[in-house]
């Protein structure tokens, strides 16, 4: 199973980007999906998931502005952020539970700086 984030980069605040995450290895549309997200000293956020059926929770931090979506026929899962803050930078990374282990995507940089 290998999950690859990208699309990470410099904004500045008010910005937007569009993060993907590529899957191989499983039956990608039988899955849910999660992106994380963690910045330097902070624990581990969960930002957004989507269930194999599209069903989308988001935390209240990111609600209104982060857009998690899936592609199923290209084994590809979207985080589109808008209106980007600077406590937004973070490296976010991609996550699925797959036979009771969760793989993980290396990770994208996201900074939102002016």
């Amino acid at each position: 199973v290998q999950l690859q984030a990208s699309g990470g980069g410099l904004v500045q605040p008010g910005g937007s980007l569009r993060l993907s995450c590529a899957t191989s290895g499983i039956v990608f549309r039988l899955y849910a999906m999660r992106w994380h997200r963690q910045a330097p000293g902070k624990q581990r956020e969960l930002v957004a998931t989507i269930t194999s059926s599209g069903s989308k929770n988001y935390s209240d931090s990111v609600k209104g502005r982060f857009t998690i979506s899936r592609d199923n026929s290209r084994n590809t899962m979207y985080l589109q952020m808008n209106s980007l803050k600077p406590e937004d930078t973070a490296v976010y990374l991609c996550a699925t539970n797959y036979r009771g282990r969760t793989y993980w995507g290396q990770g994208t940089q996201v900074t939102v700086s002016s």
